[in-house]
């Protein structure tokens, strides 16, 4: 891994997605990429790298207000 993807914004969020998709081939999910690589890793970091693997940040989270208690006398 020389550099991050300019799509991905953080070296963590790469990891994690090429962690994800390593795990997908290891159950048995096809490569989009035809690679000499037989890690499972490598060819997951390769699918990120050339943009084959699509991913978003899903929904932005619900925030939920706070109700204050009242303040005991």
């Amino acid at each position: 891994m020389d550099r991050i993807p300019d799509r991905i914004d953080s070296r963590f969020r790469y990891i994690l997605l090429a962690a994800q998709r390593a795990e997908q081939l290891l159950k048995g999910g096809t490569p989009k990429i035809e690679t000499t690589e037989t890690k499972p890793t490598r060819v997951a970091m390769n699918e990120i790298s050339t943009d084959l693997i699509a991913w978003d940040y899903g929904p932005a989270p619900e925030v939920d207000e706070v109700e204050e208690a009242p303040a005991e006398t």
